[in-house]
């Protein structure tokens, strides 16, 4: 099975005598003969069934066609096949003398006439030129009565033009029920298109000789190698069920000491693999063949173009082509001959010679690829070739022009592991890889990490183009705001001038400047700036977007418009829940809007969830943006209040007044809060257990006592009974302190448990 199975000792049956007489001249020696029969079978090798019934059941087609690299079992295959094969078979395992038309024929009829044609249309061996000898044995073939089976094996060997017209006329001369079966490394120069489109074609591949996940744990048993199903998984994806990958496996690893780490660890530069690759399947390349795969080995899929441009070349559509037809593990990616990958095993192999070899070849081959993937608008993958290539000043580049989409699309992570290439002194030393640790941060509500990233950025702003730097600069100094509105305002509005009109940093000061409007009292002007950030982020940056949509809601809520915030707030957590950003930090605010919005619509258990996802999420950021902290708080305490609970919204507000100063200007926060402030001051310490205790059936039933409903009428929406309402109503009086349905409500506007009558 791996690589060629050279010389046998018995066939798959007793085969008949040679016919009597003297062996004609051209007859060639007996080990050459021995070498023309079906091999035995190995015990170890496994064959599946289902390509062998396959086989069984092609009988009325002309010709089975077997190509894969070394290492699949193709020649196993048909010995299995042809052991239990009724018909006549005779075997030929082509070498590089069969390259010659006359000894090729003089081959084939030998192998036939030791299967058994002797007496059945074949009489002797055919002798004399070329073409006559091909002309008897075509009409001997066509003249036989019995099928039979010709295999062909090695047929990669046969290269010259004569000997494929050869095999090709054997074809077109074999009877109906007698079939030729070619197998080969590589595809042969025949007409397959052709016999394909005929339906005179079964063609097997390497992708039908793969080993399944059972045979390769057999075969890996039987070989000495018993592995939990885990690792030997492991394996099958490395070697992508390639049967001598699997079994050199086995070789390599049955001996060590950490069975489990060396599966881990084993790839296309172990030794016995290595070593196997080298002589089977790259052994027969030229020169510029191995030179080309080794430097290609480290792009993870192959295309002509891009071939070209990182090995500065031409023609590489073509190489790639006839490699993927040959005996090597280039794979097709697609049927029209444009982008291939190579095997894991043979990449792996060729990027450690590589190394070797060529190290410093290495760093110019990922420059190269970097800036045809960033001239193809592939980012992710430019930035991988310029984070090998050592290129932190064009990672750096790279990185900033894809952050914003990324880290403002909910891929922070990605951006994360990116960064992770370089220390923190390269991190510094590169403003744009500052400025993407920056923004990175900024993600995850960590504003001190935040200044240290864009003052270092600013430090080497001159290092590289200022305009890109500054902008960003000025960005990012205005998401910390830590000089107060109106220097966040500004900020963003001169980070906004400098950006590239698709930048989806445009959303994000968009949303500074429409949040710090809205905060000056400026609610006209803030809704503008937000609507265009939410329009912006809709694509581009979702986790701005979000948060636009939050402060409309906001602003819809100071104008009385409880419709208009529900929607933008439906909207806002639809975005949420789609764009899988419900668990970063940066998000309380949409989530204590939404408890707020819920509350005021008697949805007490939805506002009661959100209301405690958003505390959650809010105390994972620490000494994050003043404006966010102190109005994500006032949000709280107004669904707080408005949930009954006087204690958590008492401990809301002092918190949000603490961190009050720290924001400058914001007119409409402290005018919130001492609004708020009142409101729960008209509760008094007495009356501090009855509403803090309402439950929240009785919450919802105040939320109806404003309106005409009966108290039937109520029952009817709450699908509960009259006389529940009425004892859920009962409690509230007692706990208001009240005695009619008519002072509850105005107790509970004086307290923000209802919204006060407009």
């Amino acid at each position: 099975m791996l690589g060629r199975m050279t010389e046998v000792s018995a066939v798959t049956r007793p085969l008949p005598a040679a016919p009597a007489g003297p062996a004609p001249a051209t007859l060639i020696d007996v080990a050459a003969a021995r070498r023309r029969r079906p091999p035995r079978l190995r015990r170890r090798t496994l064959r599946r069934e289902r390509l062998v019934r396959r086989l069984a059941q092609s009988a009325d087609v002309p010709l089975v066609l077997v190509v894969a690299p070394a290492g699949y079992g193709k020649t196993t295959l048909l010995s299995h096949w042809v052991g239990a094969e009724p018909r006549t078979v005779g075997w030929l395992t082509a070498d590089e003398a069969d390259d010659d038309p006359s000894r090729l024929v003089t081959a084939i009829a030998l192998a036939l006439s030791h299967a058994g044609a002797a007496g059945d249309g074949l009489r002797a061996v055919p002798t004399g030129a070329a073409g006559t000898m091909l002309g008897e044995l075509a009409r001997s073939l066509e003249a036989r009565e019995r099928p039979f089976v010709l295999v062909v094996d090695d047929v990669h060997r046969l290269r010259s033009p004569e000997a494929l017209a050869t095999l090709e006329a054997v074809i077109g001369a074999v009877p109906p029920g007698s079939q030729v079966v070619l197998a080969s490394r590589d595809e042969p120069a025949l007409p397959i298109g052709r016999l394909r489109a005929e339906g005179m074609l079964v063609d097997l591949r390497a992708r039908d000789l793969v080993m399944s996940r059972r045979e390769a744990a057999l075969m890996l048993a039987m070989s000495g190698l018993d592995l939990p199903a885990q690792d030997v998984l492991v394996l099958l994806q490395r070697t992508e069920g390639w049967p001598a990958g699997l079994y050199l496996a086995a070789l390599s690893l049955r001996d060590r000491p950490d069975v489990h780490g060396a599966v881990a660890r084993f790839g296309g530069d172990d030794r016995l693999m290595a070593d196997y690759v080298r002589e089977e399947l790259l052994g027969t390349l030229a020169d510029d063949e191995r030179a080309f795969l080794q430097r290609t080995s480290l792009l993870d899929t192959l295309s002509g173009p891009l071939c070209d441009a990182v090995l500065e070349s031409r023609g590489s559509g073509v190489v790639l082509r006839d490699l993927s037809r040959s005996n090597v593990l280039v794979v097709p990616l697609d049927d029209v001959d444009t982008t291939y990958r190579h095997h894991p095993l043979l990449a792996r192999m060729l990027q450690a010679e590589l190394r070797r070899a060529e190290p410093e070849r290495e760093v110019g081959l990922h420059r190269r690829a970097s800036a045809f993937y960033a001239g193809a608008g592939d980012v992710d993958r430019a930035i991988g070739h310029a984070i090998e290539a050592g290129d932190a000043t064009g990672a750096g580049r790279l990185l900033w022009t894809c952050a914003g989409g990324h880290v403002l699309d909910g891929r922070n992570a990605d951006v994360q592991s990116w960064l992770a290439h370089f220390t923190p002194d390269q991190i510094a030393a590169h403003p744009t890889l500052a400025l993407t640790a920056a923004a990175s941060h900024l993600a995850r509500g960590e504003r001190e990490l935040v200044e240290h990233w864009t003052a270092a950025a600013e430090r080497r702003a001159g290092d590289t183009d200022a305009e890109p730097v500054e902008a960003g600069v000025a960005m990012m100094r205005a998401a910390v705001a830590r000089d107060g509105l109106d220097r966040m305002v500004a900020d963003a509005g001169r980070a906004y001038a400098h950006l590239a009109e698709d930048s989806p940093w445009r959303s994000l000061c968009c949303l500074l400047r429409g949040v710090g409007e809205h905060l000056r009292g400026d609610g006209s002007a803030g809704r503008a700036h937000l609507e265009e950030g939410a329009r912006r982020g809709a694509i581009a940056a979702p986790s701005v977007q979000v948060l636009c949509l939050a402060q409309l809601a906001l602003i819809a809520l100071d104008g009385g418009d409880w419709e208009q915030a529900q929607l933008l707030t439906s909207r806002a957590r639809a975005q949420v829940d789609w764009s899988g950003l419900d668990g970063y930090p940066t998000r309380a605010l949409v989530y204590g809007v939404s408890a707020l919005v819920r509350a005021h619509r008697d949805r007490v258990e939805d506002a009661q969830a959100d209301r405690r996802h958003a505390t959650e999420l809010l105390a994972t950021l620490v000494d994050y943006v003043p404006w966010y902290e102190v109005e994500t708080r006032v949000v709280l305490a107004r669904a707080a209040l408005r949930l009954g609970d006087v204690t958590g919204t008492r401990a809301l507000l002092a918190e949000a007044s603490r961190r009050l100063a720290r924001v400058g200007d914001a007119a409409v926060l402290r005018a919130a809060i001492d609004e708020l402030t009142a409101q729960a001051e008209a509760f008094t310490v007495t009356e501090l257990v009855g509403p803090s205790s309402l439950t929240t059936a009785e919450l919802r039933v105040l939320g109806l006592m404003p309106t005409h409903l009966s108290f039937r009428e109520m029952g009817r929406r709450l699908h509960v009974s009259a006389n529940t309402i009425k004892t859920h109503a009962h409690a509230v009086y007692r706990k208001l302190d009240v005695g009619s349905r008519s002072e509850a409500v105005i107790r509970a506007r004086q307290m923000g448990l209802l919204d006060v009558e407009a």
